[in-house]
């Protein structure tokens, strides 16, 4: 990366707007805009150093009821990562690179863990289909069964999808 950034730069130097904007896009979280506010007042007090810090200014920002089925920080956590990480940015040329170096009849298979990667993937695939460069080999989604997740529960979130090459012809 030509300018690295941390989660520390994030948290302590984004305005308010901009930790809204990552959150609700990369986190699709509906408390985005108070998460990010909450955020920006504890670090007028001080500089915000450790996760736990963050996952209790987090947690203040969340509703009580909202808080019980999974971790309110999971989803904010996550779009940090992915700032600092510019996951996004990244997958689709990663793809395009990859199925432009596959020959004819080559297949890719790609595993996603969240839904924001799963559907740049998806989109590619139906784009390229719809130029009849490939052919996608998993019309619908494959996830983990039932006993895969008994033995696995990581697998709760891994999609995957899988193409076949048909044309050569300068698949991007």
């Amino acid at each position: 990366r030509d300018n690295p950034i941390s989660a520390y730069d994030i948290v302590n130097n984004y305005s308010k707007e901009e930790l809204t904007n990552i959150f609700y896009k990369y986190g699709e979280d509906k408390f985005s805009r108070n998460i990010a506010k909450k955020i920006v007042e504890a670090r007028q007090e001080k500089k915000i150093e450790t996760t736990l810090e963050k996952d209790d200014i987090i947690k203040s920002a969340v509703p009580m009821k909202f808080r019980k089925d999974k971790h309110p920080a999971r989803q904010i956590f996550q779009a940090i990562r992915i700032e600092v990480n510019k996951e996004l940015e990244i997958i689709e040329k990663t793809i395009r690179d990859g199925v432009e170096r596959l020959n004819v009849g080559g297949r890719m298979a790609i595993i996603t863990f969240h839904s924001l990667e799963d559907r740049i993937v998806k989109q590619y695939f139906k784009d390229r289909e719809a130029e009849g460069k490939v052919e996608i080999l998993t019309p619908k989604v494959v996830t983990a069964t039932t006993e895969e997740l008994q033995r696995n529960p990581s697998a709760r979130s891994a999609c995957l999808r899988a193409l076949e090459v048909l044309s050569s012809s300068g698949v991007e």
